[in-house]
């Protein structure tokens, strides 16, 4: 038998609904820094992130137990769907609209940034995150949605629109005139990036 990281989604899938724990870990290692950081990014704050991460895994541990899940496509696109409907449900709950801040009132940009860099270069990568998430932030939200799934969960525009319960061309549409709307702010606040 293969090494449980070498099998496909559906086989851990099909392994742990046979009992075998060990492959949702393997599921969970693979995608756990691109559905946390969806949620992230969609919630913008690291305690209440990590309280929907967890909720989301008990929900798909228990599709998965109760026999609900229907291995119509990947893994992956299943769970942000889970991890975006439960983020929504937050906002019902709360009815308020995220912001692009943490509930330190630290950038997105400087929690996801990796690399490393001399004092002036992160300067510079500062004010530019900084200006960068100001705009992003007076989007409106469905297409501030679409900027975040796309550029940093890395999805696609399939995957957004299922995610999204919209077609492929409205979320096309909507990163089309966030694109837009941001060359405009751009040009308007004269912010050269």
């Amino acid at each position: 038998m293969k090494n449980l990281t070498q099998l496909t989604d559906q086989e851990l899938v099909r392994s742990y609904m046979n009992n075998e724990a060990d492959a949702l870990s393997v599921l969970v290692a693979r995608y756990k820094d691109k559905i946390f950081t969806s949620i992230y990014l969609l919630v913008k704050d690291k305690y209440l992130a990590e309280d929907i991460f967890q909720d989301v895994f008990i929900r798909i541990i228990d599709t998965l137990r109760n026999g609900r899940y229907t291995d119509e496509g990947k893994f992956l696109p299943w769970a942000l769907r889970i991890a975006h409907n439960m983020c929504v449900d937050h906002f019902r709950k709360v009815k308020r609209s995220p912001s692009i801040k943490t509930s330190e009132n630290h950038d997105i940009f400087e929690v996801l940034n990796f690399s490393e860099a001399g004092k002036d270069e992160k300067i510079m990568q500062n004010e530019t995150s900084d200006k960068i998430r100001r705009m992003i932030d007076m989007l409106p939200e469905d297409q501030r949605e679409v900027i975040i799934l796309r550029n940093y969960a890395d999805l696609s525009f399939k995957e957004i629109a299922q995610l999204t319960n919209s077609s492929i061309n409205t979320c096309l549409g909507r990163m089309r005139y966030a694109l837009i709307n941001l060359r405009k702010m751009m040009t308007e606040m004269q912010i050269a990036l």
